[in-house]
């Protein structure tokens, strides 16, 4: 008896429809998606071993470049607290700001690094017409630390409030500029805060890299 043959079908796969879905997909993320934008101030931060990331919401930054200038921000989320830190710096400083001047100081990622006396003309320009390393920085000399007005003002600003205080120096500033920083913060009594860093690796060998083991080893 002969033996039953059955019919070979075809095992290609249309993958027409699954390349629509890819491209459709694929269009969608560009279309919606966000590319992060590049730094206005770019700083190189000096390495360290931790780990913990900072809060990047109710976040007060104080930025300090490879010079030793300083800028001071604000994020955009705490609005109201910007708003509140313009008016105070406005008054105290008997600025005169305009309310379109006031508005420049809370468009999104906005920031100061120029003294009092050049703020009214920093705050006309247009955002693409500021490079920061044209500008002078804010002042944090002994005789004349402005910064401590800002931090004066986001103090009040923050009342009731926490906010988040963040320093980001560049590596190879100067001490002397970080100790002004650090001034401002004494003034108005705020010493808690947190430093950026680059995370690398702990050194094997060390003290902390023998507890770090320890722990991974206890844990299992």
């Amino acid at each position: 008896m002969g033996r039953l043959k059955l019919p070979r079908k075809s095992t290609n796969v249309d993958m027409t429809a699954m390349c629509d879905v890819a491209f459709l997909l694929l269009t969608f993320f560009i279309l919606v998606g966000q590319f992060k934008p590049a730094e206005a101030l770019s700083v190189t931060t000096p390495k360290s071993v931790s780990t913990t990331p900072t809060e990047q919401k109710d976040l007060v930054l104080v930025v300090m470049d490879q010079s030793g200038k300083i800028y001071f921000t604000v994020s955009d989320d705490a609005s109201d607290e910007k708003r509140a830190i313009i008016e105070y710096v406005n008054e105290n400083k008997s600025l005169n700001l305009t309310d379109a001047e006031k508005m420049a100081f809370l468009r999104s990622g906005s920031y100061v690094g120029v003294p009092f006396s050049q703020l009214k003309s920093f705050l006309q320009h247009k955002p693409e017409e500021l490079k920061p390393e044209n500008l002078p920085g804010i002042p944090v000399d002994s005789a004349n630390n402005e910064l401590t007005v800002w931090m004066r003002g986001t103090k009040t600003a923050f009342q009731g409030s926490k906010m988040n205080l963040v320093v980001k120096g560049d590596s190879e500033a100067k001490y002397a500029a970080f100790k002004g920083v650090i001034n401002a913060f004494k003034a108005v009594d705020e010493l808690k805060f947190q430093l950026i860093t680059d995370p690398e690796g702990v050194p094997p060998g060390t003290e902390l890299y023998q507890k770090q083991l320890s722990g991974a080893m206890g844990a299992k």
